[in-house]
Parts: C-alpha cells; structure tokens; sequence
C-alpha cells in the first residue's frame, strides 16, 4: 500500500487525442452501490455502443457524451495516478430518453425488436476506485475515489457546439464496507461549465492537483474525537427536521442542512440498526460515525442532487464538531 500520494499534473490535452482504452476487469469500483435513488447499474461498454448520442440542435452536433466524460476521466488519473490500481468504473445512470428507428414507427411498443429501439439517459454519474491508496479510520478501510456527475438537463440543447456544457466532478474517498462517498468542498466541483473536452480534461486535473487528501482525511480522523450523547442526538436530528419549516429569515441565520424527512428519518433507523456505524452500548455516537450516518441516507438521492448534498454532510457534521469544541454556539446543539 502507498503511503504517499503521488499526483502528476503536467499533461497536455494533445497528448490524449487518442484515447487510453478502459480494460474491462472483473474488479469494479464500489462492489456496493454507491447511489440506489431511481438508478441502474451500466457498464462503459453498453454506453459507448448502444446509447445514442444528443446533439446540439442547430448544428447537429454531439455534446460530450456520458462516455467520453467517464473516458476523458480515466485518461486523466491514468496519467496522474501512474502505478496505481485503477479499478473499472462504477456508473449508475437514471431517467431513460427511449425512441425507435424510423422502420419501426408504427409498430406496438410491446412488438419492438432490440434493434429497433433507441436509448440515453439523461443523468449518469460514476466513481473510479484507487484500491492502492488506502487510509484507515476508526477501523474503517477508505479507497480514494474520483468520480463526476452528467444530468443533459442542465444543457441548452437548441444551441449550438460551443455551447456551455455542464458536470460535476470530485475526489474524496469511499467507505470500503458500504461504498459510502466522502466528500468535501476542497474536492469537488458542483458548476463546471465548460465548452469541449479538452476544457473538461484540464478542470479534471486541476481539480486533482490542488486536491489535498491527508487534509481531508486528518478533518475526518478528527470526527472521531466527538462524540453526541443519545440526548444530544435526539436534539440534532429533531432540529434537523424543523429546519426545512423554518421561515426564511431565520434560516439564513442558521447552517443549511440539504437532506429531506425522509433522509432524517433513515439516518435515525440505522443510529439503532446499522451494522458498521451504530450508537455505542450506551447510546453515544462519535461524529465520524453520524457523518456516515448522512453519507449512507445520501444514497436515496437522484444524481442531481447527489454530489451537493454529500458535501453538505460533511459541512453540517464538522459544524457540530465546531460547536462542541467550543468554537462557537450551533443552533442544531443548543
């Protein structure tokens, strides 16, 4: 296992004009899904062959496909992460645009063959797992992970090429026993815009780059340093839940929290029930482990809203690490 990160940003967008192929491996990232919501499970090969492409509409030119983001990806850590295991992608795409050939306009849609149909789904996201980069916290393996969102909604597809396209990207890590995402602000981009892949290819590596992980990981190491009584749990979670109704001027006052009801009460049920990040004997629960709490509730997320509110899992946890250190009153806690 590396100790060290080593990263190397220097690469020119020429030296990629051709593509560094995927191998198909038995080994793919997150053997657990990463996401659940209204999501499936596809591999790169099924969409860069059977999914059609959308286009911009007064030139009919392609947008940059779900591929060849997931492949401009790979290239890009490839060529950084020299040395390093690379497993597979894991992507899950959601909201399926279905269509025919013209031969098969009129048939019944129970009747169409295979290759009659047509298909691409409007929001695709996907994580590549470093597995020799490993850290451990509070017994937990974590794998450093890299991975970026695309919804084509976000798009104005009756521009033309040249038009601002839109994606999140991240770097973080993931939870070995149950493929929760660890993400932060410092590693991750929620609005890039960018108008060709080479753009892409550069806010990829930039993003890489300027990402520090042993910040990352010492700001989750500390989590463990905290921890909430049942008490104090019960006051969290039930504040948690009054935020959404609060006024407006009062919740401009007060940290953000992005997860719904339902999320709430998830992350309740496995304070009792969840196997790996449950509450001690005597009800405590240190803050790494409320945090994966949120992380794991997360998973019921669509794609669109996925990356924000992980990274606001992590905001909302280390706010409450701020307060009971005593670096400031927390509306959550008091």
């Amino acid at each position: 296992m590396n100790n060290q990160l080593t990263v190397n940003p220097s690469i020119e967008v020429e030296e990629y004009a051709s593509y560094i192929e995927i191998e198909e491996q038995e080994l793919v990232s997150s053997s657990s899904a990463f996401i659940g919501a209204n999501t499936i499970e596809v591999n790169l090969q099924e969409i860069q062959r059977q999914h059609i492409i959308p286009v911009f509409s007064k030139d009919n030119e392609p947008l940059i496909s779900h591929g060849d983001f997931i492949q401009t990806t790979y290239d890009v850590i490839n060529h950084c992460f020299k040395g390093e295991d690379i497993l597979s992608p894991s992507i899950r795409v959601s909201h399926p645009i279905k269509g025919r050939t013209p031969e098969a306009r009129y048939k019944p849609a129970n009747q169409l063959e295979d290759h009659e149909r047509t298909i691409y789904y409007e929001r695709a996201m996907f994580v590549f797992e470093i597995p020799s980069i490993q850290r451990n916290i509070d017994g937990q393996t974590l794998s450093l992970t890299i991975g970026g969102v695309k919804c084509y909604g976000d798009d104005k597809l009756n521009n033309k090429k040249g038009s601002s396209e839109h994606f999140k990207i991240f770097i973080g890590f993931s939870v070995k026993v149950c493929s929760n995402l660890c993400v932060w602000s410092d590693g991750a981009q929620v609005k890039l815009v960018v108008r060709s892949q080479g753009e892409l290819m550069d806010a990829i590596m930039n993003m890489i780059s300027v990402y520090n992980p042993e910040q990352h990981l010492k700001a989750m190491q500390r989590l463990t340093e905290h921890n909430l009584t049942e008490a104090q749990f019960a006051q969290v979670l039930g504040r948690a839940r009054l935020y959404n109704y609060l006024p407006n001027e009062v919740k401009k006052e007060i940290p953000p929290l992005l997860f719904t009801d339902t999320q709430l009460g998830s992350v309740a049920k496995d304070y009792f029930q969840d196997n790996s990040f449950c509450r001690n004997d005597n009800g405590d629960i240190n803050l790494w482990r409320m945090y994966n709490l949120f992380t794991s509730a997360n998973k019921s997320s669509y794609v669109d809203s996925f990356l924000e509110r992980s990274i606001n899992a992590f905001d909302f946890t280390h706010q409450l690490q701020t307060g009971l250190a005593g670096g400031g009153t927390n509306w959550y806690l008091n």
